[in-house]
């Protein structure tokens, strides 16, 4: 189970950075600056160890009787979203249930982090989009077969589809990974953090962020 630190936010979208050197660096932008602490799983309690960070306000008519009445019992304003963050005992021991958590306490510049978004739903589509498949020939005896996928099977031998064949169908719309990104800057007054690169989502998409698990480390020689 992963326990490394993190943190859940809003993507902002995508700008850029100058280095002293001059060179450019892509950056996207992530706002944290609504995230509280909404609650904490303890080991006595729930068998584990997790932070509940909360993003977005809500309007109590808009959640159940359990929900409200967690929300008031933790003395803490709804919230619209909630995310569990599996950690360690020590750094749970850093936040107040109701306060907001500084990003300086989580991440630094430099760091190497990983990203977790759901990438934008694109609907049914074809070969040629989903798979990036190069089409057919394009000559003039070619007729309704510019952007079909070829041939999905064998004859004999099985004599039916495999598994796995990639096809038209649902593209986007899932959960996807990015590692080993590097925080470019942070900038805790107005609760924004800087990763260099791109994340999975469309823009005003919740976002989770956490310290990096497969990080190399280089030997020193």
């Amino acid at each position: 189970m992963n326990t490394k630190p993190g943190i859940i936010g809003t993507k902002l979208g995508m700008t850029q950075l100058y280095k002293d050197d001059g060179t450019v660096q892509r950056v996207t932008v992530l706002d944290m600056s609504d995230v509280v602490v909404a609650g904490k799983r303890t080991k006595e309690k729930d068998g584990y160890v997790a932070i509940v960070f909360g993003l977005r306000d809500a309007k109590e008519k808009h959640l159940a009787k359990a929900q409200s009445g967690a929300f008031k019992k933790n003395n803490v304003a709804p919230k619209r979203v909630l995310r569990e963050i599996r950690c360690t005992e020590e750094f749970a021991a850093k936040f107040e249930v109701g306060a907001k958590p500084a990003l300086t306490d989580i991440f630094e510049v430099g760091q190497v982090v990983d990203t977790q978004g759901i990438t934008r739903g694109r609907g049914f589509s074809g070969v040629v989009r989903r798979w990036s498949f190069a089409g057919f020939v394009q000559t003039h005896g070619t007729h309704e077969y510019r952007r079909h996928g070829g041939s999905i099977g064998t004859n004999m031998t099985p004599g039916r589809t495999l598994p796995n064949i990639k096809m038209p169908g649902q593209y986007g719309n899932e959960q996807v990974s990015v590692l080993n990104l590097k925080v470019a800057r942070i900038d805790a007054e107005k609760g924004l953090l800087l990763v260099e690169g791109g994340i999975p989502g469309p823009k005003n998409h919740v976002v989770t962020i956490r310290q990096a698990v497969k990080s190399k480390i280089r030997k020193q020689r």
